[in-house]
């Protein structure tokens, strides 16, 4: 077992705690729901970035880079300072949803290179300016530009030309879960020599200020014979750690505590405050710091030669983690803690590439470099997040109460919501804060190298202080009650199995607890969105954002009823995995096998409505299209199919599972029933489920969709001029280009178009689009999907790829293809240029080329990344692609 490995099961037998320090630290804590206490809920204007250094936090923190113990008490991060920036930078900067041409948009560049399961060893890159970062000039060019135009970004402003810039890394290394050594390294990419102020930042987040509690940490500075800037820092739960750095330095402190003065002309609550540091060191105003304090830093500074670098080291450490003398302080007088300090740091990082090799046999190197980087991102993104429903809604003791419209307001519905956990996010700056849908992707990377973190995601989002008592699940901040596609046993069994793959075993445990879980979970689906009782659900937006003709979660035009394509084939897609979880239960015990039947069972009903089987109405197949559409039904009695041809017609073919027979010869009381329910309803049997046309291996086969109508979606699914980018498949066919859908109605008309890039709407802020881009998470879904297929049609049945080439494959080959079209998104092309970085220039350069991001969405025709810039978090899923694409590569279902 390799080193990486053994901390991981010190971890899970519960011997070391190598989880409770780690990158939990956010990128941004201000403009976030938690942090807004406005009356009209307004967060961007009600927590701006110019508050963020002077304002303390109250649920949150954020910092550059940084990290914190798993319930942020104590919190570390850079601070840089170039002479001509305006502020320290002690965050990242970007633009809130008014101020962007696209919504919400981080403005700085950084990446995520390395990371391991228990944060043994990080690494991640930040680009500095030498010029002054131009935060008046973004804001002005991002006001200016319309939503037609692409956003205008920091590399746009040329503060990167001419190589002006410092590539300043960051790595941590563990000598022991609190004995954490860091290195800062600055390379000065310019021509010229240039300055450069570094404060490696240690301070409590403030728990204190809200609740009135008199117990406040500590930080005090300590004297070292060495001279060396030591601190102390005390917690009555984290105990006493000791902060050292190897450079002489000044020694900084303040209280992390609101400057009121300087926001609102306020009194202060306590003398020191704190922005203290940005106005000591950029300001210099005089008589700013503290003695000692909740916030503190080692000031240090250097002018760095052109090409040069410089490197300071840093350790935290409690007292019994010092390998060297374990009952003395890393700070104390007979230890040296810089003595081993580069013999561990670069033994973590070899250990790093020991575990990630165990991980990635059999790829290229440049495939090897996408995988570990995705993961990286992936890993990074695990986040701190702190939201406690009813405190938030209540207001704090020792706080003003909330205004009066907050009894009514966002998330009232959600006073059992206690967040209080690390969680993996989508986007530690844009998104921080997890969205149900997303993690749920999210864990199927994360299972690759983390298995149990990921089975303990799963798990936390159903449990009764996440689960709410009706069976909903928690979509996000901004609305816990809008209703994310329910993927969640879909992830379940997948998490299960690639376990069982990679691990040798299943953890039938957590796949008994989940199950029991989702149960609730699924009867509230059937009971709050099948308005009708005809298994036809509503579910509103559904993660797609615009894919609509118009708001699908909003009031519907003239009060009707929306039955959706999506909603119902998601529900049929969970009844299959529910029936597949009880079947894999039922082996050691019986029981499970009469709950799989029901499941079966609700699952044909789902296909008989799904194709109109049953003769009542409009349905949603169209016959002249050949394919699934939206229908709304208005209260004068019409039904209208909206004609928008986009995924929300191809998730239909994610409902499909195949049984062994094998399965059934062990399993007879579950053959009996379904036996029994295809003999009375035959019609279901010969035109959904194939059940008596054995496929491959004598496979059964249920699917929302058969085989001839399953080629009529391909067909179009398959077709450049539709659906199939040279990057995967598109949520917007292409022929909305030309012909753009319009719905009149009311005397007005709604219209959607192709939009292969960033968003032309305002729907949901604006920030996603899903009128045209490619998105990683539905496209893994359909290759999945074909893959099942495959098990059943076996390579036999063959279809025409690209539609009107006249190449036919196999099932399995098709969703091959499209893996390698999604995968092919981040590597190299024979002139070294990566798709999703798309023209940029900076690809020919070595500082540049080699270091990647993980985009939201990306261009429908070219591939370029966009969206938020760092999604790794579904979009890490091109890392359990390229392990199935290795040639020894085996099927995990």
């Amino acid at each position: 077992m390799d080193p990486e490995r053994q901390r991981q099961a010190e971890q899970r037998r519960r011997e070391r705690r190598w989880d409770l320090f780690g990158p939990y630290l956010a990128e941004r804590a201000w403009a976030t729901v938690r942090e807004d206490y406005s009356e009209n809920g307004d967060v961007w204007r009600y927590f701006p970035h110019d508050h963020a250094r002077s304002r303390a936090y109250r649920w949150n923190e954020d910092g550059l880079l940084g990290f914190s113990d798993d319930h942020q008490r104590l919190c570390f991060a850079l601070a840089l300072w170039n002479e001509r920036d305006p502020i320290l930078k002690e965050r990242l900067f970007g633009v809130t949803g008014p101020q962007g041409n696209h919504g919400e948009d981080v403005k700085e560049v950084y990446f995520y290179l390395d990371n391991t399961p228990t944060h043994s060893y990080m690494r991640a890159l930040y680009k500095y300016p030498q010029a002054a970062y131009p935060y008046e000039r973004l804001l002005a060019e991002s006001a200016r530009r319309s939503r037609t135009e692409p956003e205008f970004e920091l590399v746009d402003a040329g503060v990167f030309d001419e190589g002006r810039y410092f590539d300043v890394f960051v790595e941590y290394a563990k000598a022991g879960p609190t004995d954490i050594l860091i290195r800062i390294t600055a390379h000065n990419r310019g021509p010229e020599p240039a300055p450069l102020h570094l404060l490696p930042t240690l301070w409590f987040r403030n728990t204190w200020a809200w609740s009135g509690d008199p117990r406040v940490p500590s930080l005090t500075p300590i004297d070292r014979p060495d001279g060396l800037p030591a601190i102390v820092a005390e917690h009555r739960e984290l105990g006493e750690l000791w902060f050292v750095a190897d450079a002489a330095g000044e020694l900084l402190f303040t209280d992390n505590e609101t400057n009121a003065a300087r926001l609102w002309g306020a009194e202060n609550r306590t003398a020191h405050v704190k922005d203290a540091f940005h106005r000591h060191v950029v300001d210099r105003e005089p008589g700013v710091l503290a003695a000692d304090g909740t916030k503190s830093a080692v000031h240090l500074r250097a002018v760095v030669a052109p090409g040069a670098s410089w490197t300071v080291r840093l350790r935290l450490s409690q007292k019994t983690e010092s390998p060297q003398c374990p009952s003395e302080p890393v700070a104390g007088p007979g230890f040296a803690p810089f003595a081993e300090f580069d013999a561990v740091m670069q033994a973590r990082r070899a250990e790093a590439d020991t575990f990630y090799d165990g991980v990635r046999a059999h790829m290229t190197d440049d495939e090897r470099q996408v995988f570990r980087q995705a993961i990286a991102g992936l890993l990074w993104s695990k986040q701190f997040y702190h939201y406690i429903v009813r405190d938030w809604l209540a207001g704090d003791p020792a706080q003003p109460p909330p205004p009066r419209e907050r009894a009514s307001g966002r998330n009232v519905d959600w006073k059992h919501l206690y967040n209080h956990h690390v969680m993996s996010m989508p986007d530690t700056w844009e998104y921080p804060w997890y969205a149900a849908w997303d993690l749920a992707f999210h864990c199927l990377p994360l299972a690759l190298v983390d298995p149990e973190f990921a089975k303990a995601q799963l798990d936390l989002l159903t449990r009764e202080w996440f689960l709410h008592p009706n069976g909903a699940m928690p979509a996000y901040e901004w609305n816990f009650s809008d209703v994310n596609p329910p993927v969640f046993a879909w992830a379940t069994w997948r998490v299960y199995k690639i376990e069982q793959r990679h691990g040798g075993h299943g953890d039938r445990a957590f796949l008994e607890a989940m199950f029991h879980k989702l149960l609730l979970h699924f009867t509230w689906w059937v009971n709050r969105k099948d308005s009708a009782g005809k298994n036809i659900f509503q579910g509103g937006f559904l993660g797609l954002d615009n894919i609509g003709v118009f708001d699908r979660s909003a009031g519907l035009p003239r009060g009707g009823v929306l039955e959706q394509s999506d909603a119902t084939a998601w529900m049929g897609m969970f009844s299959l995995n529910m029936m597949t979880i009880a079947l894999e239960l039922a082996q050691g015990n019986p029981v499970y096998e009469k709950i799989a039947s029901k499941f079966f069972e609700h699952f044909l009903s789902i296909a008989d409505a799904m194709n109109n089987l049953g003769g009542e109405g409009i349905g949603l197949w169209d016959d002249q299209d050949e394919f699934f559409y939206d229908v709304l039904h208005l209260p004068d009695g019409r039904a209208l199919r909206l004609r928008a041809r986009s995924l929300v017609g191809l998730i239909p073919l994610l409902a499909v599972e195949t049984v062994e027979p094998l399965l059934l010869e062990q399993m007879p009381g579950f053959r009996h029933r379904l036996e029994w329910f295809l003999a009375h309803r035959p019609d279901l049997a010969r035109l959904v489920s194939r059940w008596y046309e054995p496929g491959a291996g004598e496979r059964r086969l249920l699917a929302l969709v058969r085989g001839s109508r399953m080629k009529r979606l391909l067909r179009r699914m398959l077709d450049p001029k539709e659906f199939l980018s040279d990057y995967g498949v598109r949520s917007l066919s292409k022929i909305h280009a030309t012909e753009p859908y319009r719905l009149h109605i009311d005397g007005s008309t709604l219209s959607i178009g192709y939009e292969p890039g960033e968003s032309r709407t305002g729907l949901f802020g604006g920030n996603s689009n899903w009128r045209g881009p490619v998105w990683f998470p539905i496209n893994y879904l359909i290759i999945e999907a074909l893959q099942k297929f495959h098990h059943y049609y076996s390579d036999d049945f063959r279809v025409e790829c690209p539609t009107g080439s006249g190449n036919y494959m196999s099932i399995r080959e098709i969703a091959d293809e499209l893996s390698r079209r999604l995968t092919r998104l981040f590597l190299p092309d024979a002139r070294g240029r990566r798709p999703y970085a798309g023209d940029d220039p900076r690809q020919r350069d070595p500082h540049w080329r080699e270091h990647l991001q993980f985009h939201e969405y990306f261009h429908g025709d070219t591939g370029q990344g966009l969206g938020a810039s760092h999604q790794t978090g579904w979009t890490a899923l091109v890392a359990k692609l390229l392990l199935q694409q290795c040639p020894k590569a085996d099927d995990d279902h």
